[in-house]
């Protein structure tokens, strides 16, 4: 069953209440050659970064968020994911072994240099995939009285599923950008977003989205 129409209908682009919100474009997700690097997020560098200027010059809220892995916190993540546990001095890095990835004090950590954040602009550190999971995201947002966000990031199946999933189950209303968000592989991409269209939010390509925000007064 095709649920486009409703979503739609249901999920607007209201001006005075919409947020974007980018996930995890991170050094340590984009930069060649890291131990979780995901290549097609770089391929999205360009439309995302076209979305956060947008909203910029509208004057709407721009959100960043950034997955951080702390030693202190030896959270479950750390097993499944041992990439983001500290490398030992000398010791090889790469998938699956300890390489300090997106690790507290690491440069990794920081959302890529063509994304960069405003000093103004809120940057939520989140030690779970879930954006809203254990930090300020949800106060901040209703604070601007945001009640809709438009989703980009990294990876599509992972932190972005779960923060849509993570806002969806906070009644805001989700938009995701299909070409604006990234995974490792085309299947599950495809998969994910008929997921998230069939039940947690509208996916809508980025020329659309920017489209509308442009039109915004």
């Amino acid at each position: 069953m095709d649920r486009s129409e409703a979503f739609t209908r249901a999920l607007p682009l209201a001006p005075e209440r919409t947020a974007l919100l980018v996930v995890d474009m991170q050094r340590g997700f984009l930069e060649p050659g890291e131990a979780m690097e995901v290549p097609p997020a770089r391929e999205i560098v360009p439309r995302v970064a076209e979305l956060v200027a947008i909203f910029r010059e509208k004057g709407r809220p721009v959100v960043f968020t950034q997955f951080t892995y702390s030693q202190a916190a030896p959270l479950l993540v750390g097993d499944l994911h041992p990439e983001h546990r500290r490398a030992a001095p000398g010791a090889p890095r790469g998938f699956g072994m300890p390489s300090s990835s997106c690790l507290a004090g690491e440069d990794t950590v920081e959302t890529v240099a063509d994304l960069k954040p405003r000093a103004d602009e809120l940057v939520v550190t989140k030690h779970w995939y879930d954006g809203f999971n254990g930090t300020v995201l949800d106060g901040a947002l209703r604070a601007r009285g945001v009640t809709t966000l438009v989703v980009t990031g990294t990876m599509t199946d992972v932190c972005v599923l779960a923060t849509v999933i993570g806002g969806f189950n906070r009644e805001y209303r989700m938009i995701v950008v299909e070409d604006g968000v990234a995974t490792l592989w085309p299947e599950v991409q495809r998969v994910t977003l008929d997921l998230m269209g069939r039940a947690y939010a509208r996916v809508a390509p980025a020329r659309a989205i920017a489209d509308e925000v442009a039109r915004w007064r």
